[in-house]
């Protein structure tokens, strides 16, 4: 059973249609409800009456905290894919209905098996959206062995976390009594943290976005979260794969490529997995059972574990861009680029001799990682960090974490712990929030003290004893598709401000369109793409017999940064009317200063040639 579980000023719900033939009887006449907390309600296969009593008494110890004891049960099959029959869910949801009574609960129930139209209002508080999974008492074992649960993955559900708010000075507020005047978008992601309701209601923006500019699309043909990328996509994803790992090297890192799958039996894997709050893909292959990697953490570390290595060469930094990474998140939680199963995951390691090598390396990531979110695009107005650790090894190193706020140089969410639960005692990571109020976390790093040992990684010392490394775990960037996913939403921002959505230019497909006023002119055309593109310029001509009109629409809708109409008047001057996407003006220009001006802004970028036919009317068309 799959609950989104909101506290409500109010909801007003309307019965459209029947959806099923074995719908309730109701009448159709709107419903209105205050102060209440509605259970959006999917029965799955397996759920029995014990699952809808299990509900229920998670949610009354619930209303206890929130001192309300009012709520309504609404069927709502959207939050899962694996429903029960309907004459079954609807027994459950009955079940929920008389047990709630029994506890001495308020309760209403929205009937069963209609379309409903609904109008809510969320109350603000931390915990006024929660997400629950209730597994049926007989079947959670059966679950858990078939997707191999990961022991962190479980108690992560019940970890208790104290979450406070570090500011630049030092002070650390608890997140309730912080004002987040001026910082709305930490107070989002500071909700959306504390909630954990990661399933969307609705789609976001980017989606679309995606779709129409012909970047990617959802694959029906595969799992759900395994995406198909378009020419546009698979260059603009190519060139931040080429940019990410530029940067990589240049810190130092060496890359390497390790395989995509791995034995479950193991013992350093096993015990590695279950320290690991992520869901596997399962394979069997002759006499193994294999996982798919969800992260590159694995073949580093077995490599490193064959290696031999001293103080002297450490820092010790590996890199490898993962093409894939493989995670089987929730269905619910699946959308867009925002959260995937398949995923190319950037993946840098350092191994240090001691804390205090850790941290001066720390410190040096925490930077690159800044640096590189803002070449791809996005500032640190575009994200929140958060820094997780805990609680002694904040009052041990309490001023070197507050340096890392100080770089940051605005207020950080803080989740402490009372204890060590991860591998890890100290991660940080970059969050951006999006258009729907959903954070993803882009860049990040931890301090690993578990894993040397647990791999057998060791290094020789001055002495010339052997001794476990601490290992540093960084993403400079994040998936690589949540930087598409963060642009895209960022750029439907700037458009809900009245400015025009588009992408850097280093990144845009089309860079430079010439439009010729008629075909006479189209032999200049030719000889003016040829000029751009012998200086590594992006440029393609649209030919295609449409008004000339139409087709500078069309080159907007595509957010083409820089589009030029050629006629007679303009091959005479050699000075071409550019329409400025950005600017958002026509200026005049020769070709040349066009040429500098697009060089500048990609400058230290990587290159790579337009991914489809030069002229726009060889092209297929992908979507739409």
């Amino acid at each position: 059973m799959r609950i989104l579980q909101l506290h409500l000023d109010f909801i007003e719900y309307k019965l459209v249609e029947k959806e099923i033939a074995m719908a309730e009887e109701a009448e159709k006449e709107a419903k209105r409800l205050e102060e209440v907390v509605v259970l959006f309600t999917a029965v799955e296969e397996g759920d029995s009456e014990a699952t809808a009593r299990k509900a229920i008494e998670e949610v009354k110890a619930f209303l206890e905290k929130l001192k309300v004891n009012r709520v309504l049960i609404y069927p709502y099959a959207h939050l899962s894919s694996a429903l029960a029959k309907p004459s079954e869910a609807l027994k459950v949801i009955k079940a929920m209905e008389t047990y709630a009574k029994e506890e001495g609960i308020e309760v209403y129930r929205a009937p069963f098996g209609w379309n409903k139209q609904f109008t809510i209002a969320v109350k603000g508080h931390p915990l006024a959206e929660q997400s629950r999974v209730i597994l049926p008492t007989e079947a959670k074992a059966e679950e858990e062995k078939a997707e191999k649960v990961s022991e962190a993955l479980k108690a992560e559900e019940k970890l208790e976390s104290f979450w406070y708010v570090l500011q630049p000075d030092g002070k650390m507020i608890p997140v309730e009594e912080f004002n987040f005047h001026g910082y709305e978008n930490l107070e989002k992601f500071a909700k959306y943290e504390i909630s954990k309701v990661r399933a969307s209601q609705q789609m976001p923006p980017h989606v679309p976005l995606m779709k129409r500019l012909e970047i990617a699309d959802y694959e029906s043909g595969s799992d759900p979260g395994n995406i198909r990328w378009y020419p546009k996509g698979r260059l603009i994803k190519s060139l931040l794969e080429q940019y990410v790992t530029a940067k990589a090297v240049e810190y130092g890192a060496m890359e390497v490529e390790t395989p995509v799958m791995y034995d479950f039996q193991h013992p350093s894997l096993a015990e590695y997995i279950n320290r690991f709050p992520a869901r596997q893909y399962l394979l069997k292959s002759e006499d193994k059972e294999l996982f798919l990697r969800f992260a590159a953490c694995f073949g580093q570390f077995l490599m490193v574990h064959d290696t031999q290595f001293s103080y002297r060469h450490m820092p010790l930094k590996v890199y490898e861009l993962t093409r894939y990474s493989f995670r089987r998140e929730k269905s619910g939680e699946v959308v867009g680029l925002r959260r995937l199963r398949a995923f190319t995951m950037p993946d840098c390691h350092a191994f240090c001799t001691d804390l205090e090598q850790a941290k001066t390396e720390f410190l040096t990531r925490f930077k690159l990682c800044i640096q590189v979110l803002e070449d791809i695009g996005l500032s640190k107005d575009d994200y929140e960090a958060a820094i997780r650790f805990t609680k002694d090894f904040y009052e041990e190193n309490q001023s070197f974490i507050v340096e890392l706020v100080k770089i940051f140089g605005k207020p950080v969410l803080v989740e402490m712990w009372k204890e060590p639960f991860f591998y890890f005692r100290l991660k940080w990571e970059f969050n951006f929030v999006d258009n729907q109020d959903k954070a993803a976390a882009l860049s990040t790093d931890q301090i690993d003290f578990e894993n040397a040992k647990r791999y057998g990684i060791t290094y020789v010392d001055e002495k010339g004893e052997k001794r476990y490394p601490l290992i540093l775990h960084c993403s400079p960037s994040g998936a690589i598709e949540r930087c598409v996913y963060a642009l895209l939403e960022k750029a439907y921002k700037e458009q809900q401000k009245g400015k025009p959505p588009m992408l850097p230019v280093w990144l845009s497909p089309t860079q430079v369109r010439i439009i010729p006023m008629s075909d006479k002119f189209l032999e200049h055309c030719e000889k003016m793409a040829e000029t751009l593109e012998a200086q590594q310029i992006r440029v393609d001509i649209d030919d295609r017999p449409l008004t000339l009109q139409k087709r500078i629409r069309e080159a907007e809708m595509e957010w083409v940064p820089y589009i030029i109409v050629v006629g007679q008047r303009e091959i005479d001057s050699e000075v071409f009317p550019v329409r400025d996407r950005k600017a958002q003006e026509i200026r005049k220009m020769k070709l040349e200063e066009l040429a500098n001006e697009i060089k500048s802004a990609i400058h230290g970028k990587p290159f790579k040639p337009l991914p489809l036919p030069k002229h726009v009317s060889k092209r297929p068309q992908f979507y739409g």
